[in-house]
């Protein structure tokens, strides 16, 4: 697990060397392998059923694709696959916090929709959906009696 978050680490170290210093040595070279060392992790995680996990490396992965350093891309990564990846995992997140939701367990379904967008932060029907169950939850506290110390 380790392994993963320095590959992100990895990344931002040599695109802060890359815009000090175009062509700064060693980064071309070495972006490619950790980018895909970063892709990995997010199927890793997936495969594990770790979604938020697989979500959060996979969006990373898709912010460091565009990065000059990576002259003719990385040929194992699809920009539009790695975006359909990501989809697939926000559509199943959507559907586990609307059961929760269906439950009546508001919090769970919050925390879910949030693991969208700790990932994704543009995500609008995820966004609008934490808004709709906080609201909710709040006002089912402002009319639910607190419990009687009997």
């Amino acid at each position: 697990m380790k392994k993963q978050g320095k590959y992100e680490r990895a990344l931002e170290l040599f695109a802060a060397a890359w815009k000090k210093e175009p062509g700064y040595p060693g980064v071309a070279e070495n972006f490619p392998a950790a980018l895909d060392g970063l892709k990995k992790s997010g199927d890793d995680a997936y495969r594990q059923g770790q979604l938020d996990k697989a979500g959060k490396h996979w969006a990373a992965t898709m912010r460091f694709l565009s990065h000059p350093a990576l002259k003719t891309g990385s040929p194992a990564i699809s920009k539009a696959g790695l975006k359909g990846s990501i989809d697939k995992v926000s559509e199943v997140l959507m559907e586990k916090g609307l059961a929760d939701y269906r439950q009546g367990r508001l919090k769970e379904a919050i925390a879910t929709w949030r693991q969208i967008l700790a990932y994704d932060p543009d995500h609008k029907e995820a966004a609008r959906s934490v808004k709709t169950a906080t609201t909710q939850l709040e006002n089912l506290k402002k009319i639910t009696p607190p419990p009687s110390g009997k």
